[in-house]
């Protein structure tokens, strides 16, 4: 598969060196929203089957750190990782079966929610986790 010219424009214009390993690790986030590392190395690997673990975890560092991928973990949970950055969304997680989906900001514009007492810190993100049951784990 032909890497998409978007994911190299993404890099290039990050100012990040555009390799293979790269390229279908942010690929690989885009198609598989929430995946853990697990996934993510299974689906690159279906792209680069020779890829090292090694290679994956130094990309999903390289492609955070740069905000290309944003890394969420909740309560008791892998880490895992999305391409959806910049906006300031949340997350749902059900507690049965550890679904993730995203949940858009309740009110206003990032950071979303304004602190009673900021304490002097000039805040420009709020991280909300909203638990629950998702519909295939309600019971009828």
């Amino acid at each position: 598969m032909e890497p998409t010219p978007d994911a190299e424009q993404m890099l290039r214009a990050s100012s990040l060196r555009v390799t293979r390993p790269r390229i279908a690790v942010l690929e690989a986030v885009h198609t598989h929203p929430h995946a853990d590392t697990d996934t993510v190395i299974a689906a690159v690997r279906d792209e680069l089957p020779s890829v090292s673990h090694q290679a994956v975890y130094d990309s999903l560092h390289t492609l955070t750190d740069h905000g290309l991928v944003r890394r969420i973990q909740p309560t008791g949970s892998v880490a895992r990782y999305e391409a959806r950055v910049g906006d300031n969304h949340h997350h749902v997680v059900c507690r049965s079966c550890g679904a993730i989906a995203d949940v858009d900001c309740a009110v206003g514009e990032a950071p979303c929610l304004h602190a009673s007492d900021d304490n002097g810190f000039v805040i420009d993100e709020a991280e909300v986790l909203y638990w629950g049951t998702c519909p295939a784990c309600t019971p009828a």
